[in-house]
């Protein structure tokens, strides 16, 4: 069995954290709630005028934007997951009251700044409806402009994540959801022509609308490309000898995102990861595009055995000797093992002459060894220059914390806690934030 096929195995036992939380437990009644920002405005799709005022206002730049992909690593930071919040699948505490949860504050993004991430990426709802008439949804714009508020006061870069849009619901991201009640799963992107149409109308309005925005610095076309899981099928090439130049091929039409996006923004750097989830296994098997602001992109969360392992398994560990690959045989786990795995990365990179970013990264709180794991990959994305982005920021919403807290790191290895402790694997990631020295305030000069 191939890696890639144990890891949707596990999506489906685990819900994937790297995509989603789980299921809410049971929230004590005296868990303090803080206080909810703000009511976001009401909006109509004829008030969204896409010349809306920047967040903050910023002189002359003593740098583009494309200088932070392509000048080696300028970008540390994490992300943050929104999507619509369904009060009957929800509850009204778990995810918050809504639209979209789970609730962020503005402490949440001055506390990741202070913790020294100088960029948050904003892995959330698409700006258009998901059912036809595919359209703009008011309440995702005015919510994406509120988040991207609180990254400018946080004086953070941002770049915005598409997870869901025409064609593809908030959970399709699974490929499966056995969890979910009957109707929430809307999966068709992949053979609706009339969809992925909506889709690049979708980024040419988003770019429209943000692309004098001094905080935006990159535009994610859609989080984890999955047409693969739908159709069950995990080797690549058996993959594109059956479905190459359908709709199911990524390939065939993230180009006319692109196409939507150049028509009204030539200089915003677009972000594209390749399918099965942008695993970095079939990232040799995205095909690039002639445009010069072009940041390829993968998720890198292998082993998966050993990120996501549901409780402390001390014969999977870091560095260890288990069956990495689920060939039987058990391999060296170290880093000559994470060299050999982002060689297939940099090999793309060489080969193409393309810049590169993770996305998402990140691992369980308390995988033994997560500390030394993390420290040994990011060092070698400091060595190859790419930009990277932890999995996950989580909201500072007491509900969730109860129900999703295996990735909020500042808990520390302790699966119980869920109060803030000092403990190794902070350590290690602030130890690389604290190499970051831009933010949007120094796109200033005299």
């Amino acid at each position: 069995m191939s890696n890639t096929v144990l890891c949707v195995i596990v999506f489906a036992s685990l819900l994937l954290p790297a995509c989603a939380p789980v299921l809410p437990a049971p929230t004590p009644a005296s868990a303090a709630l803080p206080t909810l920002p703000p009511a976001l405005p009401s909006l109509t799709p004829g008030e969204l005028s896409p010349t809306v005022a920047p967040p903050i206002t910023l002189g002359r730049p003593a740098f583009t934007k494309w200088d932070l992909w392509k000048d080696g690593t300028q970008l540390r930071g994490a992300n943050i997951y929104q999507r619509r919040v369904y009060l009957e699948v929800d509850g009204g505490e778990f995810m918050g009251p809504g639209p979209f949860g789970p609730p962020y504050t503005q402490v949440d993004f001055d506390r990741l700044a202070q913790l020294g991430a100088n960029y948050v990426n904003i892995s959330g709802s698409g700006l258009f409806t998901f059912e036809p008439p595919y359209e703009v949804d008011a309440q995702a714009v005015a919510h994406l402009d509120h988040l991207l508020e609180m990254a400018a006061q946080a004086d953070l870069f941002a770049v915005i994540t598409f997870r869901s849009g025409p064609g593809r619901g908030e959970f399709d991201i699974f490929g499966s959801a056995d969890w979910l009640p009957d109707g929430y799963l809307l999966n068709k992107v992949w053979d609706d022509s009339q969809a992925r149409a909506a889709w690049a109308e979708m980024w040419g309005f988003a770019a429209e609308r943000y692309r004098d925005n001094p905080v935006v610095v990159g535009y994610d076309l859609m989080c984890e490309p999955n047409a693969n899981a739908g159709l069950d099928l995990w080797d690549p090439e058996e993959f594109y000898m059956k479905y190459q130049g359908t709709g199911y091929d990524w390939n065939t039409w993230y180009p006319d995102l692109v196409k939507a996006i150049r028509e009204v923004d030539q200089e915003t750097p677009i972000l594209v990861g390749g399918n099965s989830f942008s695993d970095i296994e079939w990232l040799p098997y995205l095909e690039t595009v002639e445009d010069p602001f072009i940041v390829y992109t993968f998720h890198q969360y292998s082993p998966h055995e050993y990120t996501h392992q549901e409780i402390p398994d001390p014969l999977r560990t870091y560095p260890g000797r288990f069956d990495t690959d689920y060939d039987g045989n058990p391999e060296n786990f170290d880093r000559a093992w994470l060299e050999d795995l982002l060689a297939v990365a940099a090999g793309f990179q060489a080969e193409h002459g393309v810049h590169l970013a993770v996305n998402e990264y990140g691992l369980e709180r308390w995988a033994p060894g997560g500390a030394k794991y993390v420290r040994d990959q990011m060092a070698l994305f400091e060595q190859y220059g790419w930009n990277y982005a932890l999995w996950q920021w989580h909201a500072s919403w007491p509900p969730l914390a109860a129900g999703d807290n295996s990735f909020n790191f500042i808990f520390g290895p302790d699966p119980l806690s869920l109060t803030e402790t000092p403990n190794d694997l902070r350590a290690a990631y602030q130890q690389a934030w604290a190499r970051n020295t831009l933010h949007p305030s120094d796109l200033t000069r005299p």
